[in-house]
C-alpha cells in the first residue's frame, strides 16, 4: 500500500512506528456527492447529478470498503447505469494494478490506465495521498466525485431512485440514529478493528484490537438473539456495512489478521444471519471469496513473506439460514 506525494508513487507501508505499533487508517481525500438535482450533498461541491452512464466505479472484489458499494449497486438496481472497473487482487510495489491475469479482473474499462493511481492523477495531477478503492468517477467532468465508500453507498440509497424506480430505503430517517450506533460500533470493533489486530506490530496494540474485534462479535451475536437485523425488523445500511467483514472473516481474518478465538460459523445467531444477507436478492453476485483470499495472503509481505495461500475450510453460504 504505497501512496502518491505531489503526484509521484512511493512504495511505502503503513508507518507504526510512530503510534505504538497500532495501525491507523487514512481517511479519504475526495467527499463530494451525487445527487438527484446535482446540488452540494453534505460535503464538497455540486455539480454531479444522477443521470444513467455518467459515472464509473474502480472497485476490488478483495476490499471489503469496496464491496459496500458492489452490494448497493446490485440491491439498488444500478448495474445498467453505473459500469465498473475491478483492479487484480495482487496489490504489491505499484499498489492496485489494472493487469487482468486473474479471473474477474477486468483492467480498466474506463481509460486503459495500467495503475489505479492514475486515476487519482488524472483527477488531480499533483495529489497526495493513499490510493484507495472504491473510486466513484465523473466521466462528464473528468474528475474523481468520491471515494469514501460510506458515503458512495447513500449516494446509491437514493439519488438514483428516480432512473432505476427502485425506491428501496436502506438509511430510513426514523432509524439514522439508531444505524448510526450501530455503524459507529461495528467500525471501530469489527470492520477496521480486524484490520488493526492484522496489522499491529506490537503485541499490545494487538491485544487491544483482538479483543475489541472478539467482544464486538459477542455483542452483535447478543443483539441478533433479540432481533432480525441490527436495527430492528428491517434490513437497513447497518446489516449491509457488516457483511463485507462477515464474509471475509473465516477465510481470511481468522487465520491472516490472528483474529482466531472462534469463527464466524461457530456463532449460532450471527452465522444464520449472515447467510441470510448473503442470499437476498442478487447479493450473491457481489462475492468473489479468490480474490479476498489471494488478495490478503499474497499482498501483505510483513504478515506472510512467503506468500502461501492456505486452503482454507469448505464454508456453504447456500445453506438454508432457516430465519424465515
Amino acid at each position: 500500500m504505497g501512496q502518491l506525494i505531489d503526484g509521484v508513487w512511493h512504495d511505502n507501508w503503513y508507518d507504526t512506528k510512530s503510534t505504538g505499533g497500532k495501525f491507523v487508517r487514512s481517511n479519504a481525500g475526495f467527499r463530494n456527492w451525487v445527487t438527484a438535482d446535482g446540488s452540494a450533498g453534505p460535503s464538497g461541491e455540486g455539480g454531479f447529478k444522477s443521470e444513467s452512464g455518467r459515472y464509473h466505479l474502480y472497485v476490488s472484489y478483495a476490499c471489503p470498503w469496496a464491496h459496500r458499494t458492489l452490494i448497493y449497486r446490485a440491491i439498488k438496481e444500478l448495474e445498467g447505469h453505473i459500469d465498473i472497473s475491478v483492479v487484480h487482487p495482487d496489490m504489491l510495489s505499484d499498489g492496485w494494478t489494472f493487469s487482468t491475469d486473474f479471473p474477474g479482473a477486468t483492467g480498466d474499462m474506463l481509460k486503459g490506465h495500467d495503475f489505479l493511481r492514475q486515476v487519482y492523477t488524472d483527477a488531480v495531477p499533483d495529489i497526495s495521498g493513499r490510493v484507495t478503492v472504491p473510486v466513484l468517477w465523473d466521466k462528464e467532468r473528468g474528475t474523481i466525485v468520491s471515494n469514501e465508500s460510506s458515503e458512495i453507498i447513500r449516494m446509491f440509497n437514493s439519488a438514483f431512485d428516480g432512473i432505476t424506480g427502485n425506491t428501496d430505503d436502506y438509511w430510513p430517517e426514523d432509524l439514522r440514529q439508531d444505524i448510526e450506533v450501530v455503524n459507529e460500533r461495528v467500525y471501530n470493533g469489527f470492520n477496521n478493528g480486524v484490520y488493526k489486530a492484522g496489522f499491529a506490530t506490537s503485541q499490545s496494540a494487538y491485544d487491544e484490537a483482538v479483543h475489541g474485534v472478539l467482544d464486538t462479535m459477542d455483542w452483535l451475536e447478543d443483539l441478533l438473539s433479540r432481533q432480525r437485523y441490527l436495527t430492528g425488523e428491517r434490513i437497513t445500511e447497518a446489516d449491509w456495512r457488516l457483511l463485507p467483514t462477515l464474509l471475509r472473516f473465516d477465510p481470511v481474518y481468522h487465520l491472516h489478521f490472528k483474529c482466531n478465538r472462534r469463527r464466524l460459523i461457530d456463532y449460532a445467531n450471527l452465522w444464520p444471519y449472515a447467510r441470510e444477507l448473503y442470499q437476498f436478492l442478487n447479493v450473491r453476485s457481489t462475492v468473489y471469496p479468490e480474490h479476498y483470499v489471494r488478495h490478503y495472503h499474497y499482498s501483505h509481505e510483513t504478515i506472510n513473506p512467503n506468500r502461501i495461500i492456505p486452503i482454507n475450510p469448505i464454508i456453504d453460504w447456500d445453506e438454508p439460514h432457516g430465519r424465515d
